[in-house]
């Protein structure tokens, strides 16, 4: 019986390797996505690459001389575009590590037993299921210095004197935007976070307890190292995404008032659609592009050393 089942095995893999359907199965079923992954994300960065390279206005369709680096050149010495990577350094630097912070106190809180949990967790989605362009109507209303909820609030509390000009302002403006993106965007971290947490076996807390841990400690020696790779994921995705959202500031302020809400990607994005410049707007989205890809790298290096 041994000795028949080895022939049957062998038969087996013999024919496995000798059916050419079987080894391009796997290649068949990736092929659809690889094909559209190169026609929708790969087609379109290299078409930007080109552009980028040449000096193509679209008012002058026809003509598109070479520039070679000369865009790239112009963009480092456009103030403009310094002024707009300071305010993308502030709009990711400040912003994700506030919708982390309540995220994880939200996840923290929805992993506690009570007994509107269920509803507690559904509410908490809505911002994030929400579209970027009704939040930032929203929110916009919010600021309204006439009619705003909050300017009526803090009147009231006696916290203002009069009605302030939110968006308008050029030193409240961005971080007025801030606070919006924190509020749509931590829904996310508090599930990912709170989808970690129930994973963390709840012996190592009774275990932590009687040998007298405080709850910090806990939280410390616990919690922490077994979702840190949970937080480092979301904290990646959400990077990537926020560095690149410009339609919560498109809508809101657009980009105004002057520069005081213009990051790198509106900046592309404003040169290419209302300029019609997009050999310089290319430039600016390919620079962008890799300076998000260096700080990933950086990213992904120190996480994984950290977690080894």
């Amino acid at each position: 019986m041994k000795s028949v089942s080895m022939t049957l095995a062998t038969a087996q893999k013999a024919a496995a390797r000798g059916n050419p359907r079987t080894r391009i199965l796997p290649y068949v079923l990736l092929s659809p996505a690889v094909l559209v992954t190169l026609l929708i994300v790969f087609l379109p960065m290299l078409q930007a690459v080109v552009l980028s390279l040449h000096d193509f206005v679209l008012f002058r369709p026809n003509q598109m001389p070479f520039a070679g680096l000369g865009n790239f050149a112009k963009a480092l010495a456009d103030p403009v575009f310094w002024t707009s990577l300071q305010h993308t350094a502030i709009w990711v630097g400040v912003t994700i590590p506030a919708q982390l912070l309540l995220g994880l106190v939200t996840a923290l809180l929805l992993n506690q037993r009570f007994w509107w949990r269920p509803l507690a967790r559904a509410v908490v989605i809505i911002p994030w299921a929400l579209p970027s362009v009704v939040i930032a109507l929203m929110w916009r209303w919010i600021y309204d210095p006439n009619a705003g909820v909050l300017n009526d609030v803090l009147v009231r509390l006696g916290m203002l004197q009069g009605a302030f000009p939110w968006l308008a302002d050029p030193g409240t403006s961005l971080y007025a935007i801030i606070l919006t993106l924190t509020w749509q965007g931590f829904p996310f971290f508090a599930v990912m976070i709170l989808a970690g947490l129930q994973a963390v076996p709840r012996d190592l807390y009774e275990a932590a307890a009687i040998d007298g841990a405080t709850p910090w400690q806990q939280f410390w020696r616990i919690t922490l190292p077994s979702i840190a790779g949970v937080i480092a994921t979301a904290a990646l995705l959400r990077l990537i995404w926020v560095a690149n959202s410009i339609d919560v500031i498109f809508v809101m302020t657009g980009g105004g008032p002057g520069y005081a809400t213009h990051t790198l990607p509106l900046y592309a994005f404003i040169k290419a659609r209302t300029n019609l410049d997009f050999g310089y707007g290319s430039a600016l989205a390919v620079i962008f592009t890799l300076l998000l890809a260096g700080f990933v790298l950086v990213y992904l290096r120190r996480t994984t050393r950290a977690m080894d």
